[in-house]
């Protein structure tokens, strides 16, 4: 599999098939897998900046589970407080969890 892109994070190509393929699953409604996919991903690498973000991605816009969410994107922040994607999309959560 050729990467598109810089691989930053130096993911294996392993790794690389299986965020795409979390990624399709969540593209075809399949939230269930891409969950479970995403969530072993982590137990083999806990500080895996494009796991957290995917698992960000998926509780936020596709579970509604903004507090989750928001936990990972903190978790991505804690590594990398410059991520201003993971800034900008933790701030979008807020909104729906602040009073």
């Amino acid at each position: 599999m050729a990467a598109h892109f810089d691989n930053t994070y130096e993911l294996s190509s392993e790794q690389l098939e299986q965020l795409d393929e979390a990624e399709e699953k969540m593209l075809r409604n399949d939230l269930g897998a891409a969950e479970r996919l995403l969530l072993s991903m982590l137990e083999a690498d806990s500080e895996c900046i494009p796991v957290l973000s995917n698992l960000g991605h998926l509780y936020g816009r596709h579970l509604s589970e903004f507090e989750t969410a928001i936990e990972y994107y903190d978790r991505v922040l804690s590594l990398e407080p410059d991520n201003a994607w993971a800034r900008d999309a933790r701030r979008r959560y807020l909104r729906y969890v602040e009073p």
